[in-house]
């Protein structure tokens, strides 16, 4: 079955948010082949019919699931393809085919990060080196946790992209009685929101750790959220096609910055407290078997923020703890003095 316009869906990555974004399709009627990188993985969901790494808890319908590691065979298969692999490994399994496979295919990205060496965002990034239409790229963002989407309690996505018609039937092959939808233009700005919440989201958990309090946070989330909206505002003016302003009050920008610095969820917010607490990179990272992904953003966003003038105090701050040795409590003594 499926969405009559997006045609066969195809997923690529079976992470906690492949995973609850698979559960969504499915239980919408559509059949989806899904690009998974473990052999096992392949075969657990083949014959057992549930993720045996990530939200476990979720069953799929026999049927509706066409697990595979041959990325070759899903690209071939689907008209529309959602790729929700961390950003730090998207080129590596983009690059597995041609690029020509990923021409003329609608794209949704999942992905709430940059790619790395290159910081583009992934449509930023095919538009460059694969030839990719921006008219056939809609970005999904949040304010939404895959360990509720598992439990079916109500979330609300957003879905930014310039054609207007492929963003809606986009969002209403999600839309279902615990997914509420919206749709936007600013493909961009839903994007940079989501990289830049998630390094603020560390410093929640560095905070956390360090013994800051609910009041503390507050006021943290508050100057975060006011860096956020004026990156946004700058980054807008700078390098936005369409002169249409959009709305940074709603839940795919602020909603999202705030779920993620406070759910105890939130994998960033985790790693941020594990790295307060005095743990390496390398040691929270193996520690939590997942990716955070504002580890790479705050390198990114060091670079974009440069190389487009705006200043982001916060982020780089937390950029310098992470990539410059900076220890988390001379970081946020000078935060102290930074917020307001």
């Amino acid at each position: 079955m499926g969405s009559h316009h997006l045609g066969q869906i195809g997923i690529i990555g079976n992470g906690s948010w492949g995973t609850a974004l698979a559960k969504i399709l499915t239980d919408n009627g559509n059949t989806i082949y899904w690009w998974v990188r473990n052999t096992e993985a392949v075969s657990y969901l083949q014959n057992r019919y549930h993720n045996p790494h990530y939200l476990t808890s979720v069953r799929f319908i026999a049927d509706t699931i066409r697990p595979t590691n041959n990325l070759k065979q899903v690209m071939e298969s689907c008209d529309t393809v959602l790729i929700c692999v961390p950003s730090a490994y998207a080129l590596q399994v983009m690059e597995g085919v041609d690029k020509k496979m990923w021409q003329g295919k609608n794209i949704i990205s999942a992905i709430k990060g940059i790619l790395p060496e290159s910081n583009l965002l992934l449509n930023d990034y095919l538009i460059t080196h694969y030839d990719c239409k921006l008219d056939n790229y809609v970005a999904i963002t949040g304010p939404c946790h895959a360990e509720e989407v598992a439990d079916e309690r109500l979330s609300y996505l957003t879905f930014s992209g310039l054609n207007d018609k492929l963003a809606h039937e986009v969002s209403k092959a999600f839309n279902n009685t615990y997914i509420h939808t919206t749709c936007n233009h600013d493909i961009w700005g839903a994007q940079y929101a989501a990289v830049l919440k998630n390094i603020y989201a560390i410093g929640a958990g560095i905070a956390h750790s360090l013994d800051y309090g609910d009041n503390f946070l507050s006021v943290y989330i508050t100057n975060c959220y006011r860096e956020m909206y004026h990156f946004l505002k700058d980054h807008f003016e700078k390098v936005h096609p369409s002169n249409e302003k959009p709305d940074f009050h709603t839940s795919a920008y602020l909603g999202d910055l705030l779920v993620t610095g406070y759910s105890l969820h939130s994998r960033n917010r985790t790693f941020g407290t594990m790295i307060g607490k005095g743990y390496s990179v390398k040691a929270a990272t193996l520690e939590m078997n997942m990716v955070a992904e504002g580890y790479n953003a705050a390198r990114g966003m060091q670079a974009i923020s440069k190389t487009y003038s705006i200043n982001i105090p916060i982020a780089s701050l937390i950029y310098k703890v992470l990539w410059e040795s900076l220890t988390p409590s001379d970081a946020f003594l000078k935060l102290e003095k930074m917020l307001s």
